[in-house]
């Protein structure tokens, strides 16, 4: 699992909580970064923040739905974006689920293993 946020402690506490579920999670800051390993890793869910520099999630998402490598990769929003616009834009980008900040990182973890569940 990819993630990817430009806060640290909430990086931070989504790396902990995603591992201690059984999940093997790597996380970036920036949007081009997490692009790049989805290309390389091609991970089995992608959890992107809506704002964060370089390029935001809305693209991330974007650019991934648009490359046949990547476009099977389900996306979660999780983001403070939470404006009927954003949420409906993400969905029809193709995101599998979206999730707005502030959240309950149980409800995330429900939604995830919904998605995408941890290898026995």
């Amino acid at each position: 699992m990819l993630i990817a946020d430009d806060d640290a402690l909430l990086r931070e506490i989504l790396e902990h909580k995603l591992s201690m579920a059984g999940y093997e999670v790597t996380v970036f800051e920036d949007g081009r970064a997490v692009l790049e390993a989805a290309r390389a890793e091609r991970p089995h869910v992608v959890v992107l923040d809506g704002m964060m520099p370089i390029i935001d999630g809305f693209e991330v998402l974007r650019r991934m739905k648009g490359d046949d490598a990547l476009r099977d990769i389900p996306v979660v929003m999780l983001t403070a974006l939470k404006g009927r616009n954003d949420i409906v834009t993400a969905l029809n980008l193709g995101a599998a689920d979206y999730l707005p900040k502030p959240f309950d990182p149980d409800e995330l973890l429900a939604r995830l293993f919904r998605i995408a569940p941890v290898a026995a």
